[in-house]
């Protein structure tokens, strides 16, 4: 063990229930529950969050400053969308049931599920995870700002991002009535699939 954390003490926690640990809550369908060190005090270097999604509700884009994260399909399915900062391309996967796509420390990423009832487990090699999300860039840096570093039209930038709540975590959000149709939220031209398939014949160790 690396910490000073007395293990012998009373108060040492070695079981925790996650369902009683909301991060956020959309609705009964689209949720995140987490576990960190706050909540179960002799994690040592490791948190979660247990995501539950229903068809195309989304994981806003965000980056993870302190953390790694291994994003784990236990049901359903989810499109993993990262940036990578070397390429400055988005690469996506698709993750089905025992599927995992990895996001290094600090990469913009999201996640959008593809079907009901997807559950998708988020690991993180940190005590716990800290998050910058892209509601909160949008929503509390001035608009003036925005407007003069990228030569934008300040109240034009006001009108279309009036509508962004700090803190969504999942949306879009409930009250959300643009009524568009489905799309596609990735170019299928820098697609990605892992192409290799578990054979019970085929050793992955030594």
């Amino acid at each position: 063990m690396s910490d000073s954390f007395d293990y012998t003490s009373p108060s040492a926690q070695f079981f925790f229930d996650v369902n009683t640990s909301p991060l956020f809550i959309k609705d009964e369908q689209n949720y995140i529950n987490v576990l960190g060190k706050k909540q179960l005090n002799t994690l040592n270097g490791s948190s979660l969050l247990d995501i539950f999604l229903s068809q195309d509700n989304a994981v806003e884009p965000h980056y993870h400053q302190n953390a790694a994260e291994l994003v784990y399909c236990i049901s359903g399915a989810a499109t993993v969308s990262i940036l990578n900062l070397f390429t400055k391309q988005f690469q996506h996967y698709l993750i089905t049931p025992g599927q995992v796509a990895n996001v290094p420390q600090g990469w913009w990423h999201y996640e959008i599920a593809t079907t009901d009832n997807t559950h998708l487990l988020a690991i993180f090699d940190a005590p716990n995870p800290e998050v910058v999300l892209g509601s909160d860039i949008l929503a509390l840096t001035p608009a003036n700002v925005m407007a003069h570093t990228y030569c934008m039209d300040e109240a034009q930038w006001k009108q279309v991002t009036a509508p962004v709540e700090p803190s969504t975590y999942i949306g879009p959000p409930s009250n959300c009535n643009r009524n568009q149709p489905a799309q596609t939220y990735y170019d299928t031209q820098s697609y990605s699939y892992p192409q290799q398939r578990y054979s019970p014949q085929q050793q992955y160790w030594r």
